[in-house]
């Protein structure tokens, strides 16, 4: 598994496990010995875009970023457009891709999109596989950020400059990083890569989705807008297999496998994504702390 220190892909592809899962960028050099093997055919490479993210620049950055990738990426691989139309819509798209036996479903939006894309490599927990590819097959995830926060990409030091991303696509370095797994109120696992909060923050957040259109101040907006009438609430805590616990007055209980959320705040600074642990800290009456 590679050190905190190594350069970050942008290419990434999940593997189930029992608590956690792990994204692992596949490798597009020649002198890769898997890479040499693939290189018989040309691989296709699914673009999930978001045209709604950051207010709608998304939509229109890429429409610009476009020849640019073809330019790149054209002699590489076949490269197929997918504009979502709603909520979830992401998922489903990358599902019907990896069936199909995409290579690489490339994110290209904010941390919404990015988790949405996550969540479709994923069916009733088990990883979505290619109907005709054999079970060697697995298709890469990648992200060209050009959301509002972009938080996930933040804790690599990736800018939202969209042609580094696709220069961190062309080189196609492997490394491994891990995601997190909840459940949902049927039972139903869920994935992230980022961070899963509940209370405060996530009211926040919620809000903040309304007021897109002001850019990263949405995020102050939605604090405010959280904090009005907000009451703290006792919660019962277990973590790592322990006993339960109750914490009294949590404003927020926060679980971090990246640093960043809320457009920019470091919330779990000393996170490692390659640990294949999460980081919870826990404090009272404040917020308490957990993807690529």
């Amino acid at each position: 598994m590679a050190s905190p220190a190594a350069p970050m892909p942008s290419l990434i592809r999940p593997r189930a496990s029992r608590n956690h899962s792990q994204l692992c960028a596949i490798s597009l050099s020649s002198d890769n010995s898997a890479s040499t093997a693939s290189s018989r055919r040309r691989r296709d490479f699914v673009f999930v875009v978001n045209p709604s993210g950051a207010n709608g620049r998304t939509g229109k950055q890429w429409t610009q970023l476009l020849p640019h990738l073809r330019t790149r990426l054209a002699d590489k691989c076949n490269i197929c457009e997918c504009i979502t139309s709603g909520p979830s819509d992401a998922i489903d798209v990358t599902r019907e891709a990896i069936k199909d036996g995409a290579d690489a479903v490339i994110a290209v939006g904010g941390d919404g999109t990015l988790h949405e894309v996550v969540n479709g490599f994923f069916w009733k927990g088990s990883p979505v596989r290619a109907l005709d590819q054999g079970p060697d097959h697995l298709t890469a995830l990648g992200l060209i950020p050009l959301g509002t926060g972009s938080d996930f990409a933040r804790t690599f030091g990736w800018s939202n400059d969209p042609r580094q991303a696709i220069d961190r696509i062309v080189k196609g370095v492997k490394s491994k990083l891990d995601i997190g797994m909840i459940e949902g109120p049927n039972g139903d696992p869920h994935f992230f890569v980022n961070v899963a909060d509940i209370h405060l923050s996530a009211k926040a957040g919620y809000f903040a989705s309304m007021y897109k259109r002001f850019g990263n101040l949405c995020y102050v907006i939605g604090a405010l807008r959280g904090f009005w009438g907000n009451n703290n609430q006792d919660m019962r805590i277990k973590v790592n297999g322990g006993e339960w616990r109750t914490i009294d007055k949590v404003t927020a209980l926060c679980v971090g496998n990246a640093k960043y959320f809320g457009g920019g705040m470091k919330i779990t600074p000393t996170v490692d994504p390659f640990s294949g642990d999460l980081e919870v800290p826990l404090r009272q009456s404040n917020l308490v702390y957990i993807f690529v």
